[in-house]
């Protein structure tokens, strides 16, 4: 058996290929499935199946694409709504590749369609055989976990539904004719009476991880097994089904606007990325007056340095897709500004991941001719000493509500990025501005929609809170808004 996992760090995504004899089964696959033919040609397998565990929210898959490349069926639980030939199945059904045993359960929660696969080697199998290499793309953040494996232990591909030290949300459908609290009610039971009933050996193998804005407690382990999930995931601890439903609820991340748009894309099937019409480049008087977004994806210093007026900046050393996904909503026209052709080409890429398939035109730094704007990047000592000195400044913390709450920067005040385009009300544009995150990445993003929006100072707080900490400067626990003019 040959079995690999494709983690892909920028949407916090983790897809799989199980092989076996000649044969070969993709589960929950990315939309650029180069990767999939690569490692099935390698080992001289055809694939047979291409699974998905639920209808993905949060990026856009592959499945069509890679069906019409390989002739595999489309495995979808049966309460899936496709408009593609799909192969249903339900509780108890069970399929083939080589040697391997693949088991169905349905599993809803985070979905009604979801479903939960568990692979089993079949008696007389020889050990698995880890695919050895990994392929890393730098600022993509891909990888593939290889490691040996127990013969004995069935592996589970659990989806949205159990991650590793969480459960999947239950309040991303309620267009489907579901309400949070009915979906919180059946993720219980599909925890309770199937994935638990499973032995402590069992590997957990999930969709996601940190990151994923399908829960709220991911860890940064990529994998599990059953037995450490019962004892350290908050969410399968004993508890009431209300009491479940109650705590998985609390303190979920706002649903991002292009979530139902992914999902729906999923159960229509989308084009091939070769079929996507390819951005064209652009002049310095056509970027200026491009109408849409011009999304910068350099590092938060080269666009502080100087860039095209009225463009925001989205890295692609960050979590580009989804804040991507995030911020500019689907359909939009996209420029890009880059420093490379290779930087275009990875941005369209990424960027069709969550659905965007509208960017038009793109042009490099280097030929932009007309005047750029800056950011200035100020460290967190600097803007410590000003808090202890300045009355008039705005000090904006644009990461989460729990993130914040945990610990702070003094005198920050508290506007999640996601939120900051319709809440800047609540600053002063005359007043200079400092925004900080973690790390330097979202408050960068945040400084650019600042600027667009005419706040005459805006600051860049390199390093974000984890700089702050490190140096030993005071924080809060609790938000404190921030003084104002």
């Amino acid at each position: 058996m040959q079995f690999k996992q494709f983690y892909l760090g920028c949407l916090s995504h983790a897809s799989y290929y199980i092989g076996s004899g000649d044969e070969a089964a993709i589960i929950d696959p990315q939309r650029d499935v180069e990767q999939y033919l690569d490692e099935a040609e390698t080992h001289g397998q055809k694939i047979k199946y291409i699974i998905e565990t639920h209808s993905h929210a949060d990026f856009v898959s592959g499945h069509v694409e890679l069906a019409a490349k390989t002739g595999a069926e489309i495995v979808y639980g049966q309460r899936a709504n496709t408009r593609f030939e799909t192969l249903k199945v339900k509780d108890g059904d069970e399929l083939f590749v080589g040697d391997v045993k693949l088991s169905f359960l349905e599993t809803p929660g985070h979905t009604p369609e979801g479903i939960t696969i568990v692979a089993e080697y079949r008696s007389g199998d020889t050990p698995p055989v880890p695919i050895g290499g990994s392929s890393v793309e730098s600022s993509l953040e891909r990888r593939s976990d290889i490691r040996e494996d127990s013969v004995l232990a069935p592996k589970m591909f659990t989806g949205d539904t159990l991650f590793i030290g969480d459960v999947g949300r239950p309040d991303l459908i309620g267009s489907k004719g579901f309400t949070a609290q009915q979906m919180g009610e059946m993720l219980y039971d599909s925890l309770h009476e199937k994935i638990l009933k499973m032995p402590d050996e069992t590997e957990v193998y999930p969709a996601h991880g940190a990151g994923s804005l399908c829960g709220k407690s991911l860890s940064k382990e990529t994998w599990s097994t059953l037995g450490e999930q019962r004892r350290f995931n908050y969410a399968l601890q004993p508890m009431t089904k209300e009491e479940f439903v109650k705590i998985v609820a609390a303190d979920q991340p706002e649903v991002p606007a292009y979530f139902p748009e992914s999902a729906a894309k999923n159960l229509e099937g989308s084009a091939s990325l070769a079929d996507l019409e390819k951005p064209t480049q652009l002049s310095t008087e056509e970027i200026d007056g491009f109408d849409g977004i011009v999304m910068d994806v350099r590092a938060n210093a080269e666009y502080g340095t100087g860039h095209v007026p009225n463009s925001i900046n989205i890295g692609l050393g960050g979590q580009f897709a989804s804040w991507a996904g995030t911020l500019v909503p689907i359909g939009t026209n996209i420029a890009v500004v880059a420093e490379t052709d290779a930087q275009v080409d990875e941005a369209f890429t990424r960027l069709a991941r969550v659905g965007h398939e509208s960017v038009k035109g793109f042009i490099l730094i280097d030929d932009y001719t007309a005047e750029k704007k800056q950011i200035e990047q100020v460290s967190v000592q600097e803007v410590f000493e000003l808090t202890q000195t300045e009355k008039y400044l705005q000090f904006v913390d644009v990461r989460r509500p729990a993130e914040h709450a945990a610990g702070h920067a003094v005198r920050t005040l508290n506007i999640p990025l996601d939120k900051l385009p319709k809440e800047f009300a609540r600053l002063d544009p005359q007043v200079p501005t400092y925004v900080i995150c973690q790390g330097g990445y979202r408050s960068s993003l945040g400084t650019s929609i600042l600027e667009n929006a005419g706040f005459k100072k805006v600051y860049n707080v390199t390093g974000g809170t984890a700089a702050w900490v490190d140096a030993g400067l005071e924080t809060a626990a609790s938000a404190t808004a921030c003084a104002g003019k």
